[in-house]
């Protein structure tokens, strides 16, 4: 499947039982609600995904079962956060033979690589593999910058397709438009300036809030890209407190925490993350409760 890396694609969280085994249930119920939505793919294991404490094994019965149950629908994207170029490579092969259509990368984990490495990490993998690829750029969480510099000497491979645009600062999306035209197609990966970028020329949107709700997230999408902006605009607003969970530390649990408030997740994580307690729980859940009771009603934004 040839992946349009364009629209909203959830980065979705792994679900998990009580005894630390997967909830594949509740994770296709999740799964369906954004195929209910209108997302346009699904991203497995990223940050959202928990990805440092699932094992392969794991990542593989998330791919597998995402894969059988999307049913083509949308393409499955799995993210690769590993410190090693030969382990990064070894998962994208095995993505491949699991199903998945699609590769999101991070740069090396644990090293702060500089220009010349990054762009061999990045090479060495993208050469190992047809499937397609989205860099992920995110120097605040990730320490490395994937700068215009060496995008620049990432135009010549041909399955490095576009960028998850996380630096949070949204000049970055015109920058890049102005350096490479529509050689990479930019996805923001930031909830709270998602609307911005968009607006920017933004082809799409990784989200994490979308996780809890799905419709609201495609809706602020296509209301902005149809030229629909006030409509967009207005629901924009009533979701930023909730978009702004996914700018913390622990957007993990906030956003859990979120999906389970909702109906469609529940807040178990893996350790060494906790469920939140306390007042920061109070706190969260007040966020979360005044969204769910002043939730709009939206328009009619599938068909757009």
């Amino acid at each position: 499947m040839a992946i349009q890396w364009k629209g909203v694609f959830p980065a979705v969280t792994t679900k998990f039982n009580s005894d630390d085994t997967l909830d594949l249930d509740l994770f296709r119920k999740n799964i369906q609600a954004q195929l209910d939505a209108g997302v346009n793919g699904i991203i497995l294991g990223g940050t959202l995904g928990e990805s440092s404490v699932l094992t392969n094994e794991e990542k593989e019965i998330l791919v597998k079962e995402t894969v059988a149950y999307v049913k083509g629908k949308v393409p499955v994207v799995i993210n690769i956060a590993e410190g090693s170029t030969n382990v990064a490579i070894e998962l994208a092969k095995n993505a491949k033979i699991w199903g998945a259509q699609g590769l999101m990368l991070l740069p090396p984990m644990r090293y702060k690589s500089d220009h010349r490495e990054t762009v061999q990490y990045f090479k060495d993998i993208a050469a190992s593999t047809d499937l397609p690829i989205m860099i992920y750029n995110n120097p605040v969480d990730y320490k490395i910058d994937v700068t215009i510099e060496m995008f620049a000497d990432l135009v010549s491979v041909p399955n490095i397709q576009s960028i998850k645009e996380s630096t949070r600062d949204v000049t970055n999306v015109t920058r890049l438009r102005n350096a490479f035209g529509d050689r990479f197609s930019i996805l923001c990966g930031v909830d709270t300036l998602a609307l911005e970028e968009i607006l920017l020329g933004a082809d799409g949107w990784v989200a994490g809030l979308v996780c809890a709700f799905p419709a609201e997230t495609v809706a602020v999408f296509k209301l902005a890209k149809a030229g629909r902006i006030q409509e967009a605009i207005t629901i924009y607003r009533w979701f930023m407190p909730l978009l702004e969970l996914d700018i913390h530390a622990k957007l993990v649990q906030y956003i859990k925490f979120a999906e389970a408030k909702a109906g469609i997740g529940s807040e178990t994580v893996r350790r060494p993350r906790l469920v939140l307690e306390g007042e920061e729980r109070k706190r969260i859940e007040s966020i979360i409760d005044t969204g769910l009771k002043n939730r709009p009603t939206l328009p009619e934004y599938l068909s757009l």
